[in-house]
């Protein structure tokens, strides 16, 4: 095989190969606009210098702590500057961030620090309890770093000897940071419930990190200094990235510690912001915040949302209260969105009806992801564009997952054919959209969490009385979707509906837990197995008010 002469004595070299990192977009923001506000919370107010240099005091004290290339530091932390500081910070010194959900049970994140192997993990007061609760079940044995908010003033007790600030405080501002070896390298871990089984490690590396952070900036068209509210917490997929996007423009980040109406309108008006992300409850949220509660918008706020689509209702609303919603679609698997309900001028002249029904779809790749399409699993080829043709939604490129940790079967059946499996079902329109039609593990997804299902017929059937149960999606107004429980109980046993649920809240993630319980039986094939199908019909003739 002949040399192209392309190829002959034209190798990497570091002049002119450099790992994609970032780590970088950082560097970059601080030594061009060193001076820019790069983080407000409360009356805290940091420059882009200062949030690089603590960044690098990060790093540099977990290096002298012995923190290495994959190693596993675990945060529990609100929407926090430490929060920030982490996703760059933690990577710096090579080691691997493991933003932990703040909503999970002891039992889960008892597993995820064991299946991780964390080597520390840094607590923010108000989670103290339930880590508290976590490490007593957990084999591994981290270092415990706290860490106290000063806009945090409920309880919660102090878990290690070391604080957060006397951490970064050993650090050395002069730290250089250490280049990942590879871009191929793991820069985070995030842990995914699925549908089945034990939560599966999701292994994002350097390379995907950055071209979905630049993505944002380009499908979003984010222009100079934007200022961004963290209504998205940033341990779903890492924030979405945003953590390392708003870099890219030397942006401001609104920290938020809860979700709540009023702060929300406070800081938008105070700050001026300009995008933001989250769930549909975030938008129930602002759309029914009290009179007492809003204030003036400075401009259009653009808002970014993802789970279950918007009804057109709300997307109406939310144009009138002057927020531009852009639908986005993805996983965490992706890196959160990778697809993009991409808006075309000509659908500005169509009437409103019509203007919903097409932002309602989900749309077309980002530019960071090379391909997307509606597969035929068993075929593995495409399914005509017809709008009707159901296949699974698949996706192909460098904004996919490394794979699930240690978990070869689960990364395998993940990838079979050369493309990732999103287990979503869906059609292709044919201007080429994407839009889900259902999903195809079942699983419920409540104010941007995904519950499993399973995990929630799992609970029930652990009751004594519970002989049967199926557990579907019902829509809700606020929350987007909340599971229903279908019940048949055993010959002699009875047990009311508030019974049950508070039985589930005692071993379930509070917000995975049915908000309707329905004692009736359940609808069969002839082989015994249940017909969700028939169940969701039910789940929608449900009266609203939760039992």
């Amino acid at each position: 095989m002949s040399v192209s002469p392309y190829d002959r004595d034209l190798d990497r070299n570091p002049a002119n190969f450099q790992p994609l990192t970032p780590l970088t977009l950082l560097e970059r923001a601080a030594a061009v606009f060193p001076d820019r506000p790069a983080i407000a919370h409360g009356p805290l107010r940091r420059d882009y210098r200062e949030f690089h240099a603590r960044t690098k005091k990060l790093a540099s004290a977990l290096a002298k702590r012995g923190f290495a290339r994959g190693d596993t530091v675990a945060v529990m932390l609100a929407n926090t500057p430490a929060m920030l500081e982490c996703h760059y910070g933690v990577p710096m010194c090579g080691a691997v961030l493991n933003a932990l959900n703040t909503r999970l049970d002891p039992a889960s994140i008892a597993f995820m620090l064991d299946h991780g192997e964390a080597k520390a993990i840094i607590v923010d007061r108000e989670f103290a309890p339930v880590v508290a609760a976590a490490l007593k079940r957990a084999k591994t044995r981290p270092l415990v770093i706290d860490y106290d908010d000063p806009e945090y003033d409920g309880a919660g007790e102090r878990l290690g000897g070391l604080d957060y600030e006397a951490l970064v405080a050993e650090g050395d501002e002069a730290y250089e940071r250490t280049a990942p070896g590879d871009e191929w390298d793991a820069i985070a871990l995030n842990y995914t419930s699925g549908t089945t089984g034990d939560p599966k490690g999701v292994v994002y590396h350097h390379r995907g990190a950055n071209l979905l952070a630049v993505g944002n900036i380009v499908t979003g068209d984010v222009g100079r200094h934007p200022v961004y509210l963290w209504t998205l917490p940033m341990f779903h997929c890492n924030g979405w990235c945003f953590p390392w996007s708003i870099s890219v423009k030397a942006g401001l980040h609104v920290c938020l510690r809860q979700v709540r109406a009023k702060p929300i309108f406070d800081l938008i008006a105070e700050h001026k912001v300009t995008h933001m992300c989250g769930a549909p409850i975030v938008m129930s949220i602002l759309l029914n915040a009290r009179d007492d509660e809003k204030r003036p918008l400075p401009h259009v706020v653009r808002f970014f949302t993802a789970a279950a689509p918007p009804p057109a209702a709300v997307l109406k609303a939310m144009g009138k209260a002057g927020f531009e919603v852009t639908h986005l679609y993805g996983l965490t698997e992706v890196y959160g969105p990778a697809v993009v309900n991409d808006w075309k001028d000509e659908w500005n002249a169509l009437d409103a009806d019509a203007q919903a029904h097409l932002k309602a779809r989900q749309g077309v790749r980002y530019h960071a992801l090379e391909a997307l399409d509606v597969i035929d699993p068993e075929t593995m080829r495409p399914v005509p564009a017809d709008g009707e043709t159901m296949g699974e939604v698949m996706f192909r490129g460098n904004v996919v997952m490394k794979g699930y940790l240690k978990n070869k079967a689960a990364t395998e059946r993940a990838f079979a054919g050369g493309w990732f499996h999103s287990g979503d079902l869906g059609v292709k329109h044919t201007d080429g959209y994407v839009q889900l039609r259902d999903r195809s593990k079942d699983i419920i997804i409540s104010g941007g969490e995904n519950i499993s299902s399973i995990e929630v017929e799992d609970a029930l059937f652990d009751h004594p009385g519970v002989q049967l149960a199926a557990v579907v999606a019902r829509a809700d107004d606020k929350w987007g979707e909340t599971p229903c429980a279908f019940v048949e109980m055993k010959p002699g046993h009875s047990a009311t509906a508030e019974e049950l649920i508070e039985w589930c809240r005692a071993r379930l993630a509070r917000y995975k837990c049915p908000r309707h319980v329905v004692f009736a039986e359940i609808p069969k094939t002839s082989t015994g197995k249940v017909q969700k199908f028939a169940l969701r019909e039910q789940a929608k003739l449900i009266d609203a008010s939760p039992a």
